[in-house]
């Protein structure tokens, strides 16, 4: 699916890889970016002036009916969804400093969500020509790490979402891919790994993939974790145990 001349609505649009993506996007495309900080979303259209913005907390789930209804009302057309945002917390829930709350928000902001706003704006995609949802995953979706469980269990749960999504797709107009990505260095994974991806890089390797119709694609090291998983799953396992 080539991304030219496409209405494009992007979560979490105003930093890390979502913000790369929309830079690369922008000369070609019109691009709707959703983001949680209002003054982060100013900076963007003031760089970026033809880009359309919308602040919405994605976790707050009463707020996305009302936000989708506003963005189809001042946008007849929807092309392209990217389900891009994403929290990440690293304690362990043995850990003193847990925050339970957080349970609540990394799971609504990394999985809620997206199936709401895949559901919510369906109506929009459903078309003569080809539209997309791109749900952005990782390779934890694959193999979980011991840090990061409810993350990992959010990102195992996209998986299974996007490919049943799919599925339930599969004789209409709209396609779902599914970029599966290797640690990148965004303020998420601020202080945390090495070697770690650029979000420029990453973000042109998400495109680079669903322009070549790559459905599941397998990003960096993903690749050869994808391939250990099938060979040899317990090694996997081990490797990611010790994050």
């Amino acid at each position: 699916m080539h991304i030219t001349n496409k209405s494009i609505v992007i979560t979490g649009g105003t930093s890390g890889i979502g913000y790369q993506m929309v830079r690369q996007l922008y000369n070609e495309n019109s691009l709707i970016v959703i983001s949680r900080s209002s003054e982060k979303l100013e900076a963007l259209k003031n760089e970026l002036p033809n880009i359309a913005i919308f602040q919405a907390d994605l976790s707050n789930i009463s707020e996305l009916e009302t936000l989708v209804d506003d963005i189809i009302k001042k946008h007849n057309s929807i092309d392209i969804l990217v389900n891009n945002v994403a929290v990440q917390y690293t304690p362990y829930l043995t850990d003193d400093d847990f925050d339970y709350a957080s349970i609540s928000t990394e799971i609504n902001l990394n999985f809620t969500s997206i199936c709401s706003l895949c559901y919510l704006f369906l109506p929009a995609l459903i078309k003569d020509s080809r539209s997309a949802i791109i749900n952005i995953n990782s390779g934890l979706g694959l193999a979980p790490k011991t840090s990061s469980a409810v993350y990992c269990a959010t990102k195992a749960g996209l998986n299974s979402f996007s490919k049943s999504l799919r599925y339930q797709l599969e004789n209409t107009n709209i396609k779902v891919y599914q970029p599966f990505l290797d640690l990148v260095d965004t303020g998420m994974t601020e202080g945390r790994g090495k070697n770690k991806m650029t979000s420029k890089q990453a973000a042109a390797d998400i495109l680079s993939g669903v322009n070549l119709d790559k459905f599941d694609h397998f990003i960096g090291k993903v690749k050869w974790l994808k391939l250990l998983l099938r060979a040899t799953p317990s090694i996997a396992a081990r490797i990611l145990k010790k994050n």
